[in-house]
């Protein structure tokens, strides 16, 4: 069962729907607001959740690790629109680097 187009489908829709807010003057928003208080505040919203995330793992709290790597994820992709990255970019990029090694050899080891 494939289920990788569907994931890359909805990180795909959120980041048309974030880019339409980038645009947007609502003051429903909330991502309208992340973007008015600007990067340093997407930055930090990426730090606190990178924060939850960790502290939920250390927990084993399967839910809550679930829950809170969805907003780490929905706050890096603010952090893309914010660069105008497309997740496609992202995508190649893991693509590239698919099948390799990330350690680098050490001369005569």
């Amino acid at each position: 069962m494939k289920t990788e187009e569907p994931a890359i489908e909805i990180i795909n829709d959120i980041y048309k729907v974030i880019l339409e807010r980038k645009k947007s003057k609502s003051k429903n928003s909330y991502t309208v607001s992340l973007f008015k208080k600007g990067k340093i505040a997407v930055l930090k919203k990426i730090a606190e959740e990178t924060a939850e995330v960790i502290l939920a793992s250390r927990d084993e709290k399967k839910e809550e690790i679930i829950h809170e790597m969805a907003d780490l994820w929905f706050h890096t992709l603010v952090l893309l629109g914010y660069h105008a990255i497309a997740p496609d970019e992202v995508y190649a990029e893991l693509k590239k680097r698919f099948g390799k090694s990330g350690l680098k050899k050490v001369k005569g080891k």
